[in-house]
């Protein structure tokens, strides 16, 4: 046990290993995305539809929580991980920089870090008012718009948490922050994975800007269609 350990902190340790590492939760994470936002795209078809989904997804029981504690290690080690390669990175680097690309790795360092926040941010109200509900009544059943027979209204939750601009507003600023991050991720997974070519680089790219803008329309669809009346 001990030379397991002492062998998977070894692998960590290395910077091939992190690679590796955020390359799989980044993989991970990409995979959930579409999922979620299948699953989510339902509140399109009505309200039995997307709360029959969600009825599913709780009959899961154990299962749903390993996943959701799985997707939470996962998006830690990939913050973790990235975190720590950049300050390797930065450690290694020549100090005898021009000053023009010095200004820009500043700046791009800088919107990282704020993009990073507010993303984060937005992932911790996210589950506090969609998965837990906190000071807002959707999961009180004695309410009976979202309970009718025991079952969740999970329709009636969403419209009504949308319903909020600046709730939207923040759900759409965030989306866009994570989807540009989508967008340059993407082909990374791929490279490290060592499923690029020379051949097949610009495709990949291309699919992964395709990827995140789809992943944004359509989690940015919602809200929208909730703001303006289309779903109601």
């Amino acid at each position: 046990m001990k030379s397991l350990f002492a062998s998977l902190l070894a692998f960590y340790q290395s910077s091939v290993g992190k690679k590796i590492l955020v390359a799989v939760t980044g993989l991970a994470m990409l995979l959930f995305l579409a999922g979620h936002l299948t699953g989510n795209l339902l509140i399109f078809k009505g309200p039995a539809a997307i709360n029959n989904y969600a009825k599913w997804l709780h009959s899961l029981g154990g299962l749903l929580w390993v996943a959701r504690i799985g997707l939470i290690v996962a998006l830690v080690v990939h913050v973790v991980a990235t975190i720590q390669l950049v300050r390797a990175n930065r450690a290694a680097r020549p100090q005898a920089y021009g000053k023009k690309e010095t200004r820009q790795a500043s700046g791009a360092s800088r919107t990282m870090i704020w993009s990073g926040v507010i993303i984060l941010s937005f992932i911790i109200f996210h589950l506090l008012h969609f998965t837990f509900g906190v000071q807002n009544g959707f999961y009180d059943e004695s309410k009976v718009r979202y309970f009718v027979n025991g079952e969740h209204q999970v329709y009636n939750m969403v419209v009504d948490g949308f319903k909020s601009w600046g709730v939207s507003g923040f759900y759409i600023l965030s989306m866009g922050l994570l989807c540009l991050h989508l967008s340059h991720g993407f082909a990374s997974v791929f490279q490290t994975l060592g499923l690029t070519t020379p051949g097949t680089r610009v495709a990949i790219e291309l699919a992964g800007k395709a990827y995140a803008l789809v992943i944004f329309l359509g989690n940015c669809s919602i809200p929208l269609a909730v703001l303006l009346g289309l779903v109601h």
